[in-house]
């Protein structure tokens, strides 16, 4: 290979991992956040973003086509898309803090739509231990009780 194809191939591989570290990163640095009153009890729990204050809804709330997602992730598949499963970012950050690969996403149909639609189910834990549902493409999520859920 010649020099200047190593030299573009290595512009390029810059060129993701800065592209990637500042979607990452976006909108982190400049927002001001609001100071949380002191505490004096090391008991108190950290304050939740806004999809965390409502407490967990029961599935059976959810529209048919996330009680369907749900109940193949609870019984492991199968999945209709090949996204089904894949690694959650959480770049929105309205979801808890976790590391890498803790949270994986899967469709929820939306019918009348020409592509996945913007609901989503995302889980957390291998094997899941926390369930979320996004019914406007990672927004606002709120947390949702698996049980019950049947296939």
């Amino acid at each position: 290979m010649t020099r200047n194809a190593w030299i573009w191939i290595g512009l390029l591989l810059l060129a993701f991992v800065a592209g990637d570290w500042f979607a990452s990163h976006r909108g982190a640095s400049s927002a001001a956040i609001p100071a949380s009153p002191p505490t004096t009890a090391s008991t108190s729990p950290p304050a939740l973003p806004r999809t965390q204050a409502a407490p967990m809804a029961d599935a059976s709330g959810l529209p048919a086509e996330a009680r369907d997602t749900l109940a193949r992730i609870v019984a492991g598949g199968p999945f209709e898309h090949r996204q089904d499963g894949s690694v959650f970012q959480n770049r929105e950050r309205q979801l808890p803090s976790r590391p890498r690969g803790w949270y994986r996403e899967y469709t929820v149909e939306t019918p009348g739509s020409g592509d996945r639609g913007a609901r989503r189910i995302v889980t957390g834990g291998t094997p899941p231990a926390e369930y979320w549902y996004s019914d406007d493409h990672y927004r606002s999520f709120r947390r949702i009780d698996p049980q019950g859920v049947r296939r």
